[in-house]
């Protein structure tokens, strides 16, 4: 099984960057783990939202791979803890199907990627910026593998 994240917005600070390449690193060997960046939908005066939304939709539609598992990041989806989302990736490893999570634009995902999603996962209530989500899903994807391999990184 492989996973990818497909992410709105281009050009990640470079502590996001070393932050995601670090786990995308430590990831390889239980779950590889591709990040796809995709241009965000032109927004500023005069420039309808809505399209830049559907926009952004379109070319998040576009990256996903075939018949994977869809997990929408949505402030909307179910909060879960460490323990639980091993408990899902558990569940999405007998599936046998790749992942796909997605990280959508400042207005959040077009209704057309919420319908497509196959669940919807919330970080919490906090709002956070979406080049920090990257990494704070990366951390918690690594640590739900450490998990399920028994590996120390989880102490809680």
């Amino acid at each position: 099984m492989k996973a990818r994240l497909v992410a709105v917005g281009e050009k990640a600070p470079g502590w996001v960057a070393e932050g995601f390449a670090e786990y995308q690193k430590r990831l390889s060997h239980w779950l590889p783990l591709e990040l796809v960046e995709v241009a965000p939908g032109l927004r500023g005066k005069g420039r309808d939202a809505a399209r830049a939304i559907a926009d952004e939709g379109a070319r998040v539609q576009a990256a996903l791979p075939r018949n994977a598992w869809v997990v929408a990041l949505d402030g909307r989806g179910k909060a879960w803890s460490s323990e639980q989302l091993a408990q899902r990736l558990e569940h999405w490893r007998q599936q046998g199907r790749d992942l796909a999570f997605l990280i959508g634009g400042p207005e959040g995902h077009a209704p057309e990627v919420l319908a497509a999603a196959d669940e919807s996962w919330s970080l919490g209530p906090l709002t956070l910026p979406h080049m920090l989500v990257r990494l704070v899903l990366a951390e918690q994807v690594y640590r739900a593998a450490s998990l399920l391999a028994n590996h120390p990184y989880h102490r809680a």
